[in-house]
């Protein structure tokens, strides 16, 4: 070991860092670097024989900052910046700020701008680009806030700007600031931002600038841990060593490996099959506020009643289903996952790992019983086994293994499970005989017909006959408010019904502005074009949209020769330019062969509509949520023509948006769409009703306005994200009871629906101005 070099006594030593005595002032501004550039000379003490004067701390020794230092703009202490230095050395580089540098092609821009004015919204393709955003504080009063521009290869511009932060706290300057400029840019430059990487520090002190970014200007905000808060790197932190305009430029370049071909977050599963949701939780979307903003305050008080008690006690709840993208069990579950974490309720979803041929079985069972399979199709013994044997390797290996979700309560294991449909049934039997007390909901999505599944000798009675010995060993058959689709097998005083839902701040539902419709638009026409199909003519012609998956059950097949029959009818009537018709769907992870269905479709199309064919636009959409938006919320009409439907979300997404919606008259239908009122409901296969009202509502504007109104203001809170949260909540603090023996005896809903329960027992009924889904529809029971 060295030893250190003698001391001269008459040397004056620089005082260490540790002992310096800051001032009661922060370092004034240093001249700008760029004008008066000084080279680096390591600091080196100077020596005296007489001097007795203390050295200041050399300006790359950081000064501490004051403890005590209170912030009146609502920052809290805990979440201040730690280090003064990425604010030195920041304002050192850029004492007066730097502008985005980017000068936009005057002929690029007048280009596009008349493309607009001509062709409309959709026509002019915008620059994607990606956002990095950080800010490096001196005090309460001062912020320098930097923002970082990527196109996915390079760093293209970025700027700089010093801000005096609100005194009173009752405005986010940061906010207001970042958007103005974010919008400012979007214009002038003719690009889309698709997300934005924000410092955990930045969130936690501009509160609202992750929703904002989403819900105003449709950019998906990542939250990443600044380098010195993530546990996972070293100890040493480079973050307070970077400039601001460093750390905007570090977080875009994080920002953007998060998204996918489709430019989306890519969909995350753990291990476990845990799925984490908004990429575990990074993507911050919306605050509580914002979901108090879409119910109404006894809605919002009783969810927040039992979630209190979910918290207080601890409850574990757990989903099971088959897969985590693809269908609308799928965006409930992630709604209600996102819902939950944000409030602070323990709720976890898990998938299996996926087994095409085990799939390939299931969606068999789902086409048998949806009536829509090939004739004598039947699923033989061997079949049976292999989806079991599919779900057995999967509990085994991670769910039933140590600290796995379905281990014993007191090992951490889930206090209620939740297991959403068929596909996940033989699940049932397994968790009751490692722990026969734990509650266990079946949640039916499924849409089949209950009389056929109890006809002897049909295929759908031996599927149900196999379902239902899983089934029947739960506690409680949680159905869509749809008597057909329960049988008398179900017994009453286990039944009850919730609808389906959907979340009004994701990407299917939010406001969009014209900017950001017409950038999906113009991504929807380009993949037309790529698929050599007909793009959309919108606004230059209005359009009929139908959205559903491309099955034989969904109405494809009646949607087209409603259309055709509407066409000649505009032919009759002289209608000038005539609506198009958009039939688009996604595709099912657990279907390798819905492309038959698609190709027999086509053919439908070509042999029956073939006049009317470059005006039918049939796609098999990405998984943007937004582009499904746009087509929701531009369109004249929607479609909804399935003839085995249960709760169609779509349907509750066009009413939220203010489009009249023409459906059959089965399954969820008639409790969403108020005939005549909000749309108008038809008999299946009835293509001359569907025809004669569609060119009633493309002929008569005060009859399409009054709809549009009553859709758009007639939606009720069963059917979104806080209700849905609400009904699980209620049944999961009603089954997780220290004495769930007697808990299960207490609580038989009796074919009643979970939303009534809830409000009742948490003392705020429904009063007479309340929106309500009718309860009537129904019809009896057929439950025993």
């Amino acid at each position: 070991m060295s030893q250190s070099p003698p001391t001269d006594p008459g040397e004056v030593q620089p005082s260490p860092i540790s002992s310096y005595n800051p001032p009661k002032r922060y370092l004034p501004l240093t001249p700008d670097p760029l004008t008066t550039y000084t080279p680096y000379t390591p600091y080196t003490p100077r020596t005296s024989t007489t001097s007795t004067l203390r050295l200041a701390a050399p300006l790359y020794e950081e000064p501490a900052r004051i403890n005590n230092e209170a912030s009146t703009a609502g920052i809290r202490q805990s979440s201040r910046p730690k280090s003064l230095r990425p604010f030195i050395l920041s304002i050192m580089a850029f004492k007066h700020g730097r502008k985005f540098s980017a000068i936009p092609s005057v002929y690029r821009k007048r280009r596009l701008s008349n493309a607009i004015e001509k062709k409309g919204q959709f026509s002019p393709a915008l620059t994607r680009l990606y956002l990095g955003i950080s800010a490096a504080f001196s005090d309460h009063k001062t912020a320098l806030v930097a923002m970082a521009l990527h196109d996915g290869v390079y760093l293209t511009d970025f700027s700089v700007k010093p801000l005096s932060l609100s005194i009173d706290g009752n405005s986010d300057v940061i906010a207001d600031y970042v958007l103005q400029e974010v919008e400012r840019y979007e214009h002038d430059n003719f690009v889309k931002f698709v997300g934005a990487g924000v410092p955990s520090s930045l969130s936690s002190v501009s509160t609202s600038l992750c929703s904002r970014l989403w819900l105003e200007l449709d950019i998906v905000p990542i939250v990443i841990p600044d380098e010195g808060e993530d546990k996972n790197l070293d100890k040493k932190n480079f973050w307070d060593a970077k400039r601001v305009d460093e750390q905007a430029d570090s977080m875009v370049r994080k920002c953007f490996i998060y998204f996918g071909p489709s430019q989306t977050p890519l969909l995350q599963v753990g291990f476990r099959g845990l799925v984490l949701t908004d990429a575990g939780f990074r993507v911050h979307l919306a605050t509580l506020k914002n979901y108090q903003d879409t119910c109404s305050t006894p809605t919002w008080a009783s969810m927040l009643s039992y979630a209190e008690k979910l918290k207080r006690n601890k409850i574990r709840i757990a989903f099971f289903s088959s897969t985590p993208q693809g269908n609308e069990v799928a965006v409930m579950r992630h709604a209600l996952v996102r819902f939950a974490h944000l409030i602070g309720v323990d709720v976890s979803w898990y998938v299996p790992k996926p087994l095409p041929s085990a799939l390939e079985i299931t969606k068999k069972i789902q086409n048998i019983l949806h009536g829509v399979s090939c004739p004598n199709q039947i699923i033989s013994p061997e079949d049976k086994k292999a989806v079991i044997q599919w779900i057995a390797d999967n509990a085994d290996r991670y769910w039933f293994s140590e600290r796995g979700p379905l281990r014993p309560i007191e090992d951490g294991g889930a206090d209620v499970v939740i297991v959403d449909d068929p596909q996940m049934a033989g699940l049932i039997p397994m968790i009751r005989r490692l722990t026969p007390e734990r509650p266990v909901i079946y949640r039916s999505h499924f849409q089949f017909r209950g009389d056929l599944a109890l006809t002897n000798g049909s295929s759908e009675s031996n599927i149900w006959k196999f379902l239902w010995d899983n089934i029947k060993m739960a506690d409680l058959f949680i159905s869509y408010p749809i008597s057909t689709l329960v049988t008398r097998t179900v017994p009453k005083q286990k039944l009850a019904y919730m609808p389906a839902t959907a979340d009004w701040l994701d990407g299917l539902n939010k406001p969009l502005k014209d900017w950001d419709t017409g950038y999906y638009g113009n991504s929807f026409n380009a993949e037309c074009q790529a698929q050599r199909r007909t793009p959309l003519s919108w606004p230059a012609r209005n359009f009929i949209l139908q959205v559903a998956y491309f099955d034989h059950s969904n109405g494809i097949s009646m949607a087209i020769s409603s259309y055709a029959e509407f066409r000649r009818q505009c032919t009759v009537a002289n209608l000038q330019s005539p609506p198009q018709l958009v039939l688009c769907g996604y595709q099912f992870m657990d279907d390798h062969n819905s492309q038959n269905a698609y190709d027999e479709f086509l053919d439908e199309l070509m042999s029956h509509c073939h006049e009317y064919t470059e005006d039918v636009i049939t796609m098999r959409l990405g998984f943007n949520d937004q582009v499904v938006n746009t087509l929701t919320s531009k369109a004249h009409v929607v479609l909804g023509l399935s003839s085995s439907g249960a709760f169609e979300t779509r349907l509750t997404e066009a009413l939220h948006a203010g489009r009249p919606v023409i459906a059959t008259n089965v399954g969820g239908n008639p409790i969403q769409i108020q005939d005549q009122v909000n749309g108008f409901l038809v008999e299946p296969d009835d293509s001359k009703a569907v025809a004669n009202y569609l060119m009633a509502l493309f002929t008569d504007e005060e009859l399409h306005s009054r709809m549009s109104y009553a859709a758009r203001t007639r939606v009720s809170d069963e059917v979104g994200t806080v209700g849905n949260a609400l009904c699980w909540f209620y049944l999961a603090s009603k089954l997780a009871n220290e004495n769930v023996g007697d808990c299960r005896t207490k609580l038989r809903p009796d074919g009643k629906w979970v939303y009534d329960m809830a409000r009742e027992d948490a003392g705020l009924p429904y009063s007479v101005d309340e929106e309500r889904l009718p309860r009537h529809i129904a019809g009896t029971l057929n439950v025993t």
